[in-house]
């Protein structure tokens, strides 16, 4: 069963016009006006402007007169047209093979099998609204088995994100209003007209009488949304995407069959990059079946890449996620991502030191599922907390030395746990401690190391003091231990003890 997002942007024609405008007061209302001849209407509001009662189709001279400071532009289609096509790029580079735009304020997804590499779908929607809102965004995301569904409660609901575990469309579109069936306004009046409300009450009523008013329409739509006829995504392409194609006169179902073809596609695809000096870091595998519907495999790397042989293996080893159904028709491979590449010698073992490259176990594993890899280097800062950072896993080496003045825990806890401490201030270590419910008393202890507050991140850091002890209990355990302030004077701390690592 597919997986199917709807991302629907509720104020994408104001939202644009403020990222283009900057000198635009988020307080100010803002309205888009679109004309036809001598009538002007509003086509968009933002939301300063819904709040204060205007909404779509509003005439113009009227909600000028009522809202006075209204920030009023002609609308622009063709811009609204670009920057949906943008949006839509973006997310098939980040997300997922399968993107297409759903004009005039929305796109589609099949994230069937991509999902994983953003660590699950509730991962995957809160980081995709947040990642919008941080480009000043509005947007809600629903994640359904099919794209009716998704369509339909993208654009009904008030919350950012909402997951419909699978099998359960039926229930969750039953309260639906008829807007949501992707019907013409016509359509949707006439029904209403009849008594009708929701896709719920839509969906139980005899179909012939319907079909016989108001033409297939009605039951083709209803069908999409509960998935009894397959509605497929035309994934949006650009000429600048580097993609290689191959047709069958007879459609194609089995897996050498499948892996043959995928690794000729390969080979032609990088024979390409090559020509123009790039590697690929992302490659999709566009599968169209017999039945008109379309499957995906996404193939990433830790850097960018052209060796066929390895590429292969990396979409080989997902065959078994294809399903051919009755055949298929049409294998597609795109480099949705790629990097230049330079050629470069390889290197010796006999005259050089060898350098071992985990690019290829790191790809292995990020086309398993582990989306978070990465590893530590160190920070310039004294503070213990802020003293490491995450970087790629195939990242050059960094300048940075790990400091080794006093010894650190192999473990640091996310937060520093409150503990209470017997201790002689203000120097001396502490005498016994209780931590996590449990007494813990000191045989032996080292310190104080202390360190101060970094002032020129913090103003509140101007004065703060920390004094670290290493300490061990009487079972042999280790734990790394700081008082907050400097034991006599409260302006350098609370005077609070912190259990904040723990030693192998």
């Amino acid at each position: 069963m597919p997986r199917v997002v709807s991302v629907f942007f509720p104020t994408l024609a104001t939202d644009r016009i403020r990222r283009a405008d900057p000198s635009i007061s988020v307080e100010t209302p803002l309205v888009v006006v679109a004309r036809s001849g001598s009538k002007r209407w509003l086509s968009a509001v933002d939301v300063n402007a819904a709040r204060v009662g205007l909404h779509v189709g509003t005439p113009a001279a009227k909600a000028q007169a009522l809202v006075q400071g209204l920030q009023m532009v002609d609308a622009d289609p063709g811009a609204d047209r670009a920057a949906l096509e943008r949006l839509t790029l973006w997310a098939l580079s980040q997300y997922s093979p399968v993107v297409a735009a759903d004009p005039p304020d929305g796109i589609v997804m099949d994230t069937e099998g991509a999902d994983h590499l953003q660590g699950g779908e509730e991962l995957m929607l809160s980081g995709l609204v947040n990642r919008f809102r941080a480009r000043g965004l509005q947007a809600r995301a629903v994640v359904a088995d099919t794209w009716g569904a998704a369509y339909g409660l993208a654009r009904s609901m008030m919350t950012e994100t909402r997951i419909i575990p699978a099998g359960k469309t039926a229930e969750a579109v039953a309260q639906l209003p008829l807007t949501s069936l992707r019907l013409s306004a016509e359509t949707v009046i006439s029904l209403r007209t009849l008594g009708f409300q929701t896709v719920g009450e839509l969906a139980a009523t005899p179909r012939a009488p319907l079909a016989l008013r108001f033409g297939p329409e009605i039951g083709r739509r209803l069908d999409q949304m509960f998935g009894r006829v397959p509605e497929p995504i035309d994934p949006i392409r650009c000429p600048e995407i580097i993609e290689v194609h191959r047709a069958f006169a007879e459609p194609i179902g089995a897996a050498e069959t499948i892996g043959k073809y995928i690794s000729r596609l390969v080979t032609k695809l990088c024979l390409e990059l090559q020509a123009k000096g790039l590697g690929v870091r992302r490659t999709d595998l566009i599968i169209h079946r017999v039945d008109n519907t379309i499957q995906a495999l996404r193939a990433g790397t830790a850097k960018p890449v052209r060796d066929a042989t390895w590429l292969t293996k990396l979409l080989r080893d997902r065959i078994e996620r294809i399903d051919p159904g009755f055949g298929i028709e049409k294998l597609s491979l795109a480099a949705t991502m790629v990097e230049p590449l330079d050629d470069n010698q390889i290197a010796s073992s006999l005259v050089e030191d060898a350098t071992v490259d985990v690019g290829a176990f790191v790809d292995v594993l990020g086309n398993r599922g582990t989306y978070r890899i990465y590893r530590f280097a160190p920070v310039a800062s004294d503070v213990p907390e802020r003293s490491v950072q995450r970087i790629s896993a195939v990242a050059a080496k960094v300048g940075q030395t790990w400091p080794m003045v006093w010894p650190r825990p192999v473990r640091l806890m996310d937060r520093p746990e409150l503990i209470e401490v017997m201790a002689l201030l203000p120097d001396h270590p502490p005498v016994w401690f209780n931590w996590r419910g449990k007494r813990r008393c000191v045989k032996r202890a080292d310190g104080p190391e202390r360190i101060f507050g970094e002032w020129w991140q913090r103003t509140s850091e101007w004065a703060a003091v920390r004094d670290y002890f290493t300490v061990e209990d009487d079972t042999g355990e280790r734990y790394w231990i700081y008082r907050s302030g400097d034991g006599v004077d409260l302006d350098t701390g609370s005077h609070r003890w912190f259990l904040h690592g723990v030693f192998g």
